[in-house]
Protein backbone atom coordinates (compact mmCIF):
# COMPACT_ATOMS: atom_id res chain seq x y z
CA UNK A 1 0.00 0.00 0.00
CA UNK A 2 2.60 2.63 0.79
CA UNK A 3 6.67 1.08 -0.39
CA UNK A 4 8.86 2.91 2.23
CA UNK A 5 12.90 3.46 0.73
CA UNK A 6 15.98 4.89 1.94
CA UNK A 7 18.21 6.73 -0.43
CA UNK A 8 20.81 8.10 2.37
CA UNK A 9 19.24 10.68 3.83
CA UNK A 10 16.14 10.81 1.77
CA UNK A 11 13.36 9.33 2.00
CA UNK A 12 11.19 8.01 -0.43
CA UNK A 13 7.39 7.09 -0.27
CA UNK A 14 5.43 5.53 -2.94
CA UNK A 15 1.83 4.85 -3.03
CA UNK A 16 1.19 1.46 -4.21
CA UNK A 17 -2.02 1.00 -4.48
CA UNK A 18 -2.20 0.07 -8.68
CA UNK A 19 -5.58 -1.80 -8.67
CA UNK A 20 -7.15 1.57 -7.63
CA UNK A 21 -4.74 3.81 -9.49
CA UNK A 22 -3.12 4.99 -6.48
CA UNK A 23 -6.42 6.10 -4.76
CA UNK A 24 -6.01 7.05 -1.00
CA UNK A 25 -8.21 4.73 1.46
CA UNK A 26 -8.54 5.10 4.89
CA UNK A 27 -5.00 2.96 5.46
CA UNK A 28 -3.03 4.54 3.26
CA UNK A 29 -3.91 7.71 4.67
CA UNK A 30 -2.89 6.34 8.09
CA UNK A 31 0.23 4.78 6.42
CA UNK A 32 1.33 8.28 4.96
CA UNK A 33 1.05 9.62 8.18
CA UNK A 34 2.61 7.01 10.51
CA UNK A 35 5.43 7.48 7.40
CA UNK A 36 5.58 11.43 7.90
CA UNK A 37 5.62 11.11 11.88
CA UNK A 38 8.54 8.85 11.73
CA UNK A 39 10.56 11.16 9.32
CA UNK A 40 9.59 13.43 11.52
CA UNK A 41 11.23 12.02 14.48
CA UNK A 42 14.15 10.17 12.27
CA UNK A 43 17.61 12.62 12.42
CA UNK A 44 18.72 10.35 9.77
CA UNK A 45 15.77 11.68 7.22
CA UNK A 46 16.71 15.23 6.32
CA UNK A 47 14.14 15.22 3.03
CA UNK A 48 11.27 13.23 1.58
CA UNK A 49 10.07 12.42 -1.89
CA UNK A 50 6.17 11.04 -2.42
CA UNK A 51 5.58 9.79 -6.24
CA UNK A 52 3.37 6.85 -6.87
CA UNK A 53 3.47 3.64 -8.35
CA UNK A 54 2.78 2.34 -12.20
CA UNK A 55 1.53 5.51 -14.09
CA UNK A 56 -0.28 7.01 -12.12
CA UNK A 57 0.52 9.37 -9.02
CA UNK A 58 -2.54 9.69 -7.51
CA UNK A 59 -6.43 8.80 -8.63
CA UNK A 60 -7.55 10.79 -5.52
CA UNK A 61 -9.75 9.88 -2.65
CA UNK A 62 -11.36 6.01 -2.71
CA UNK A 63 -14.61 7.28 -3.94
CA UNK A 64 -16.36 3.69 -2.78
CA UNK A 65 -15.51 5.19 0.37
CA UNK A 66 -16.03 8.18 0.40
CA UNK A 67 -19.46 7.02 -1.08
CA UNK A 68 -19.84 4.52 1.99
CA UNK A 69 -19.24 7.10 4.76
CA UNK A 70 -21.64 9.75 3.07
CA UNK A 71 -24.53 6.99 3.23
CA UNK A 72 -23.44 6.27 7.22
CA UNK A 73 -22.21 2.67 5.67
CA UNK A 74 -18.86 2.48 7.19
CA UNK A 75 -17.02 4.04 10.00
CA UNK A 76 -13.36 4.63 11.35
CA UNK A 77 -12.57 3.93 15.07
CA UNK A 78 -11.33 7.24 16.12
CA UNK A 79 -11.93 8.39 12.81
CA UNK A 80 -10.75 8.85 9.30
CA UNK A 81 -6.89 9.26 8.29
CA UNK A 82 -7.44 12.48 6.11
CA UNK A 83 -7.47 15.08 8.86
CA UNK A 84 -4.37 12.85 10.11
CA UNK A 85 -2.30 12.74 7.17
CA UNK A 86 -3.20 16.65 6.50
CA UNK A 87 -2.66 17.35 9.68
CA UNK A 88 1.28 15.90 9.52
CA UNK A 89 1.18 17.02 5.82
CA UNK A 90 0.41 20.82 6.65
CA UNK A 91 2.67 20.91 9.25
CA UNK A 92 5.72 18.33 7.91
CA UNK A 93 8.86 20.03 9.56
CA UNK A 94 11.66 19.28 6.91
CA UNK A 95 11.65 19.19 2.89
CA UNK A 96 9.30 17.75 1.03
CA UNK A 97 9.38 16.86 -2.81
CA UNK A 98 6.75 15.29 -5.11
CA UNK A 99 7.44 13.57 -8.52
CA UNK A 100 4.60 13.42 -10.01
CA UNK A 101 3.83 10.70 -12.86
CA UNK A 102 0.39 10.52 -14.20
CA UNK A 103 -2.94 11.98 -12.83
CA UNK A 104 -2.93 13.79 -10.28
CA UNK A 105 -6.86 14.27 -9.21
CA UNK A 106 -8.17 15.53 -5.84
CA UNK A 107 -6.33 15.00 -2.82
CA UNK A 108 -3.50 13.80 -5.75
CA UNK A 109 -3.26 17.46 -6.77
CA UNK A 110 -4.48 19.46 -3.44
CA UNK A 111 -1.87 17.38 -1.57
CA UNK A 112 1.02 19.30 -3.43
CA UNK A 113 -0.01 22.51 -2.64
CA UNK A 114 1.79 21.67 0.90
CA UNK A 115 4.60 20.22 -0.68
CA UNK A 116 7.76 22.03 -1.05
CA UNK A 117 8.95 21.45 -4.38
CA UNK A 118 7.01 19.44 -7.12
CA UNK A 119 8.10 18.08 -10.05
CA UNK A 120 6.14 16.62 -13.18
CA UNK A 121 6.72 13.87 -15.54
CA UNK A 122 5.52 14.85 -19.25
CA UNK A 123 2.54 12.36 -18.56
CA UNK A 124 1.04 14.50 -15.82
CA UNK A 125 -2.41 15.72 -15.82
CA UNK A 126 -3.88 17.39 -12.87
CA UNK A 127 -7.66 18.10 -12.01
CA UNK A 128 -9.18 18.82 -9.09
CA UNK A 129 -12.80 17.04 -9.68
CA UNK A 130 -15.05 18.77 -6.78
CA UNK A 131 -17.64 20.27 -8.64
CA UNK A 132 -17.83 16.93 -10.73
CA UNK A 133 -18.71 15.28 -7.85
CA UNK A 134 -20.46 17.68 -5.80
CA UNK A 135 -18.22 18.19 -3.02
CA UNK A 136 -16.90 21.19 -1.79
CA UNK A 137 -12.35 21.69 -2.27
CA UNK A 138 -10.64 19.76 0.23
CA UNK A 139 -7.20 20.17 1.79
CA UNK A 140 -6.78 24.31 2.31
CA UNK A 141 -7.33 24.58 -1.46
CA UNK A 142 -9.83 26.72 -1.11
CA UNK A 143 -7.10 29.65 0.20
CA UNK A 144 -3.88 28.00 -1.39
CA UNK A 145 -5.26 27.05 -4.69
CA UNK A 146 -5.83 30.74 -5.60
CA UNK A 147 -2.53 31.82 -3.78
CA UNK A 148 -0.51 29.56 -5.71
CA UNK A 149 -2.45 29.95 -9.52
CA UNK A 150 -4.34 33.12 -9.39
CA UNK A 151 -7.66 33.71 -8.44
CA UNK A 152 -9.13 33.13 -12.02
CA UNK A 153 -7.28 30.11 -12.97
CA UNK A 154 -8.36 28.19 -9.46
CA UNK A 155 -11.62 29.59 -10.36
CA UNK A 156 -11.51 27.69 -13.23
CA UNK A 157 -10.24 24.71 -12.05
CA UNK A 158 -12.79 24.26 -8.91
CA UNK A 159 -15.81 25.21 -10.92
CA UNK A 160 -15.04 22.99 -14.56
CA UNK A 161 -13.12 20.24 -12.73
CA UNK A 162 -11.03 20.53 -16.19
CA UNK A 163 -7.57 19.03 -16.80
CA UNK A 164 -4.93 21.08 -16.27
CA UNK A 165 -1.38 19.75 -18.95
CA UNK A 166 1.84 19.12 -17.12
CA UNK A 167 3.35 22.01 -19.08
CA UNK A 168 0.64 24.39 -17.48
CA UNK A 169 1.28 22.98 -14.23
CA UNK A 170 4.58 24.62 -14.41
CA UNK A 171 3.33 27.67 -16.43
CA UNK A 172 1.18 28.41 -13.09
CA UNK A 173 3.44 27.76 -10.48
CA UNK A 174 1.82 24.19 -9.49
CA UNK A 175 5.09 22.58 -10.50
CA UNK A 176 8.77 23.81 -10.69
CA UNK A 177 9.98 21.71 -13.51
CA UNK A 178 9.01 19.30 -16.20
CA UNK A 179 10.99 16.27 -17.09
CA UNK A 180 10.48 13.41 -19.02
CA UNK A 181 9.10 10.50 -17.74
CA UNK A 182 12.15 8.28 -17.79
CA UNK A 183 14.31 10.86 -15.51
CA UNK A 184 11.26 12.12 -13.29
CA UNK A 185 12.29 10.08 -10.42
CA UNK A 186 16.42 10.54 -11.23
CA UNK A 187 15.84 14.24 -10.97
CA UNK A 188 13.63 14.45 -7.96
CA UNK A 189 15.88 12.35 -6.11
CA UNK A 190 18.92 14.10 -7.02
CA UNK A 191 17.21 17.16 -5.71
CA UNK A 192 16.24 15.74 -2.68
CA UNK A 193 19.86 14.03 -2.10
CA UNK A 194 21.11 17.80 -3.20
CA UNK A 195 18.88 19.35 0.06
CA UNK A 196 19.35 16.50 2.37
CA UNK A 197 23.57 16.90 1.54
CA UNK A 198 23.01 20.39 4.00
CA UNK A 199 22.46 20.74 7.56
CA UNK A 200 19.02 18.67 8.91
CA UNK A 201 18.85 21.49 11.56
CA UNK A 202 19.44 24.53 8.88
CA UNK A 203 17.31 23.01 6.13
CA UNK A 204 14.26 22.40 9.23
CA UNK A 205 14.40 25.87 10.55
CA UNK A 206 14.05 27.29 7.37
CA UNK A 207 11.14 24.76 6.65
CA UNK A 208 9.28 25.93 9.99
CA UNK A 209 9.69 29.89 8.95
CA UNK A 210 8.05 28.69 5.47
CA UNK A 211 5.81 27.40 7.18
CA UNK A 212 4.49 29.90 10.30
CA UNK A 213 3.84 32.41 7.69
CA UNK A 214 1.13 31.16 6.18
CA UNK A 215 0.08 28.76 9.32
CA UNK A 216 -3.49 30.23 9.66
CA UNK A 217 -4.53 30.75 6.23
CA UNK A 218 -4.02 27.05 5.74
CA UNK A 219 -6.01 26.02 9.23
CA UNK A 220 -8.34 28.36 8.76
CA UNK A 221 -9.12 27.03 5.43
CA UNK A 222 -9.33 23.67 6.30
CA UNK A 223 -11.91 24.11 8.79
CA UNK A 224 -14.33 25.79 6.37
CA UNK A 225 -13.94 23.41 4.27
CA UNK A 226 -14.42 20.51 7.07
CA UNK A 227 -17.56 22.30 7.82
CA UNK A 228 -18.65 22.40 4.33
CA UNK A 229 -18.10 18.40 3.97
CA UNK A 230 -20.09 17.86 7.24
CA UNK A 231 -23.14 19.60 6.22
CA UNK A 232 -23.01 17.85 2.87
CA UNK A 233 -22.50 14.62 4.64
CA UNK A 234 -25.21 15.37 7.00
CA UNK A 235 -28.16 16.45 3.77
CA UNK A 236 -27.41 13.31 2.09
CA UNK A 237 -27.95 11.25 4.73
CA UNK A 238 -30.96 12.93 5.58
CA UNK A 239 -31.83 12.33 2.64
CA UNK A 240 -31.28 9.22 2.08
CA UNK A 241 -33.43 8.51 5.25
CA UNK A 242 -36.53 9.89 3.71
Amino acid sequence: MLQIDHHGAVQVLTLNRPQARNAIDHGLYMAIADALTSATNDDTVNAVVVTGAGSTFCAGQDLQEMAAMASGGVSFAGGHGFPRMMDILESFPKPLLAAVNGAAAGIGLTMLLHFDIVFVGQSARLRVPFSELGVPPEAASSALLPERVGWQKAAELLFTSSWMSAEEAVQYRLALRLFADDVLQEETLKMALHIASFSGSATRTTKELLLAARADVSTAARKREDAAFSALFRSRRGLDEV
